[in-house]
């Protein structure tokens, strides 16, 4: 499959409104960066798009899935055809908060403490097995997640721009992990899966594999994507369709199978979403078909069930998909 580098993009609009033109340019940056990854990870180009959407909306994404599905390739990639950097953590029990943010080492010579940035410093950072650490090592990456800086000694330090952290955690082995708490899980916008490939996907990777990791040319960089990210926050949201959104997150609620419902930052998460997914698709406004097709990977994770509900098997993707069906959307497109 190939791509074609996107265009520069059109000249910002002096209204907080985002033109149709600017629109329709995040959707050629966003479809040709979905394409060359694509490449790499054959067959899942909704995970692949799911993951991209994030980037745009300046959020995170939790992969809870087997090894060997193409989480550290996923990554990868994505740091290659945007033309930034990737970097990789295997989370371990003895792994220090330093060993992810970087530490301050005194130099002699100087006589001055000079800052050793940690691999978090790069646009797309895989945790791998994030639930292996300790919870202080988990907790180093809050503050990063949530205000794209890092602290150590006193002094700040901006990890840059775009900024994506891909953690995972393996659903079938627990021994030796550490669940993560539900402040750090309301921290990932999304969580989501990249599943087996289907067959026909597997022949192409078996015959690829002599192959090794192919390397990808970049079909876009760094600063369009913080462009796209800019244009995403401009994009249209109609007073009905944040309605909705905000009615499906306290719906959740009031679940009875529910112990802890959606957050603001959850619904936060899923307006946000939503209008990178939306400009991602050449539309300046969101509809409330955004906000469905989104709200899954957008708000299970963020519920805490009762052990009851638990006990009888009841999952929070069963709770959200029911509560879809029980809450109306609105009739109106999003345009108003």
């Amino acid at each position: 499959m190939t791509t074609q580098n996107p265009a520069q993009p059109p000249a910002p609009a002096r209204e907080e409104t985002l033109t149709p033109d600017q629109a329709q340019w995040v959707s050629q940056v966003f479809q040709s960066t979905a394409g060359a990854v694509e490449q790499v990870i054959h067959g899942k180009r909704r995970v692949i798009e799911l993951v991209l959407a994030t980037v745009l909306a300046g959020g995170h994404v939790l992969l809870e899935d087997v090894p060997g599905t193409g989480k550290t390739a996923l990554a990868r990639a994505l740091g290659q055809v945007i033309q930034g950097t990737s970097s990789r953590v295997q989370f371990t029990p003895d792994l220090l908060p330093g060993d992810v943010t970087g530490i301050s080492v005194f130099d002699q010579r100087a006589g001055v403490f000079e800052f050793h940035a940690g691999p978090i410093f790069a646009n797309i950072v895989l945790a791998d097995e994030i639930n292996r650490a300790s919870p202080k090592t988990q907790s180093a990456l809050l503050e990063v997640m949530e205000e794209g800086r890092v602290t150590v000694d006193g002094t700040s330090h901006d990890v840059g721009h775009p900024f994506l952290v891909i953690a995972t955690q393996n659903p079938v082995e627990q021994a030796g992990t550490y669940r993560l708490p539900e402040a750090q899980l309301d921290r990932f916008m999304i969580k989501t899966s990249i599943g087996y490939p289907d067959s026909a996907a597997m022949v192409r990777i078996l015959q690829g594999h002599r192959s090794g990791h192919e390397e990808l040319q970049p079909v876009v960089t760094t600063n369009m994507i913080t462009q796209a990210q800019e244009f995403a926050n401009k994009v249209h949201v109609s007073p009905l369709v944040a309605d909705y959104a905000v009615r499906l997150v306290e719906a959740t609620r009031r679940a009875d199978s529910v112990r802890l419902g959606g957050s603001v930052r959850g619904a936060l998460s899923l307006v946000r979403l939503a209008c990178a997914w939306a400009v991602a698709h050449g539309r300046h406004y969101i509809t409330p078909d955004d906000i469905r097709d989104l709200a899954l990977p957008v708000l299970s994770h963020r519920l805490v069930l009762e052990p009851e509900a638990e006990f009888d098997g009841v999952t929070a993707e069963q709770v959200v998909g029911q509560i879809l069906l029980d809450v109306a959307p609105p009739q109106e497109n999003g345009t108003a």
